[in-house]
């Protein structure tokens, strides 16, 4: 590893948590900001510094840092719709303060964007706020040569992910559904599909672009380039656990398709995502 003290913003996250355990065991010093909103004691790693603290409060840090994975956001659809202005206010303010703070101390910068920005962004909240998100970075790296990456992330599931109801994904949903016995809700007619990718690619797509020197015009694309309907997911959960499912009206900011079709990170990088679905879900 190039880098030796690294924060990560969302640390105690879904995402975050799986990131930090593999920087621990590669031997960096890593340090976590969360406000613990969404993240939970339970996702923290042994060997880890946490930090109980807003995003906005970044420029309060006095320790020096090599780099910093900006994972912390507003991360799900739906609840955006609830909340706009929290959306607002961690994926545009708090991602203006992670670049005026790299700015300042000459960090370099990896920024989670969303496979949402191949859509329109006024779809939802959260589409349009991480689309912001991406022009800041991109403002920032233009005007004020900030050394920032923007990684992209398709529908990533996998260990620590959040069963839960409100924040989960789909496949959180279900788990939660399957263990109150309860059917298995499939929004609109179910063939919408995902690009569903474990959280163990999209951590090693974030190892290989920290570790690069490649500057990206546009972004990383962190996607299996495999999709699957919702309908086949349900399949797969019906032959683990024999749920039945309930369809519900389709919802606003439901894309029919994700996708990853850049194959820059494999090609310029070496990375080599798996589609890991069928087992992973056999294996619950």
């Amino acid at each position: 590893m190039l880098m030796n003290n690294i924060l990560v913003t969302g640390g105690a996250g879904f995402i975050g948590s799986n990131l930090i355990k593999s920087l621990i065991e590669i031997g960096c010093n890593v340090t976590s900001l969360d406000n613990y909103s969404t993240g939970t004691n339970e996702n923290e790693v042994k060997g880890a510094t946490y930090i109980n603290d807003d995003i906005e409060n970044i420029l309060k840090l006095k320790e020096s840092f090599d780099i910093c994975f900006h994972l912390a956001a507003q991360s799900r659809v739906q609840p955006s719709f609830d909340d706009p202005q929290e959306s607002v206010r961690i994926n545009v303010i708090g991602t203006t303060k992670v670049m005026e703070w790299a700015r300042i101390n000459k960090v370099k910068v990896i920024y989670a964007g969303s496979s949402s920005k191949h859509h329109d962004p006024s779809d939802s909240p959260y589409a349009m706020t991480k689309f912001l998100g991406e022009e800041i970075c991109k403002l920032y790296k233009k005007s004020y040569n900030v050394n920032v990456e923007i990684a992209r992330f398709y529908n990533v599931y996998g260990p620590k992910e959040p069963l839960d109801e409100k924040f989960g994904n789909v496949i959180g949903i279900w788990q939660v559904k399957v263990d109150k016995n309860l059917p298995l809700p499939i929004v609109g007619d179910g063939n919408q599909k995902r690009d569903f990718t474990h959280v163990q690619d999209i951590v090693d797509g974030l190892l290989k672009i920290s570790n690069s020197e490649i500057n990206h015009e546009d972004a990383w694309e962190i996607g299996t380039g495999v999709n699957y309907s919702i309908n086949e997911l349900y399949a797969m959960f019906k032959q683990k656990y024999n749920a039945n499912s309930v369809n519900i009206p389709d919802q606003k900011g439901n894309y029919r398709e994700t996708l990853r079709v850049n194959d820059d990170l494999i090609n310029l990088l070496n990375w080599q995502p798996k589609d890991r679905l069928r087992e992973y879900i056999e294996n619950l």
